[in-house]
């Protein structure tokens, strides 16, 4: 399958991103794809369309930054399914369990590895205006660990905006722990009331998937993501032009 069929079909996404974009995030998409180790677990067969589905989604994190390229991440690991994984696992408010815990991915400071599932990656993508993509969730947190701490602070250009986002974070994070305790329904994913951490990458899914509904329900937020990733999404329009391959 090439890559515009793959791209037409797995990530809609693509076809609001401005024109002039597209050749700088399918760059980007090569990169990854010739940078990174993929595989495939837990019996799955990796192919393009697995790979290009991925880099291309990861590509739009990078767009209009100078950028390493993840540079904590060496492996893509990609299971066919949620996964199940043994331990010790954080519930949030302090709350640890040891029971196996069903998995849509994950990825950690260390870890030097995002874990996907196709199943979610193929929903969440081929969806592109309900809030959920795990990639760009996943992904996002490699961001957040550029620093060297996974905080939900990802590393900005300078310290004075790093402390600004810092202030906001705190501010909206505790608006919606506020809002999910009560009941409240909010267009940011209850789950990124966990910790920061899982804030911003609930944020960062929400500002491209449903930008107008962040921009409208929390300006101040979808601001800060707009000059961190110097994206509005909010104002993007739906093109139907060729793919540039």
């Amino acid at each position: 399958m090439s890559w515009a069929r793959i791209v037409e079909r797995n990530v809609p996404l693509v076809s609001v991103l401005p024109q002039v974009d597209h050749a700088q995030l399918f760059g980007h998409a090569h990169v990854l794809l010739d940078e990174k180790n993929f595989e495939g677990c837990g019996g799955l067969l990796l192919t393009d369309e697995h790979r290009v589905t991925i880099a291309v989604q990861a590509a739009f994190l990078l767009l209009r930054r100078e950028t390493d390229y993840f540079p904590r991440l060496l492996s893509i690991l990609v299971y066919p399914d949620a996964y199940i994984v043994d331990g010790e696992h954080a519930l949030g408010h302090g709350i640890v369990t040891e029971e196996p815990q069903e998995y849509a991915g994950h990825t950690q400071e260390h870890l030097g590895a995002v874990v996907l599932n196709w199943r979610d990656i193929r929903n969440g993508s081929r969806t592109a205006n309900d809030g959920h993509n795990l990639v760009l969730h996943e992904f996002a947190h490699q961001l957040d660990f550029e620093d060297g701490e996974a905080d939900g602070v990802p590393l900005h250009d300078d310290v004075a905006a790093a402390r600004t986002w810092g202030e906001l974070l705190a501010t909206e994070f505790a608006r919606l722990r506020h809002e999910v305790d009560s009941g409240v329904r909010t267009v940011l994913d209850p789950y990124g009331a966990q910790d920061p951490v899982e804030f911003f990458a609930v944020a960062t899914e929400t500002f491209f998937e449903l930008p107008g509904e962040l921009r409208t329900a929390h300006p101040a937020l979808y601001d800060a993501l707009r000059r961190y990733y110097r994206q509005d999404p909010a104002t993007w329009a739906a093109v139907d032009r060729p793919l540039p391959f």
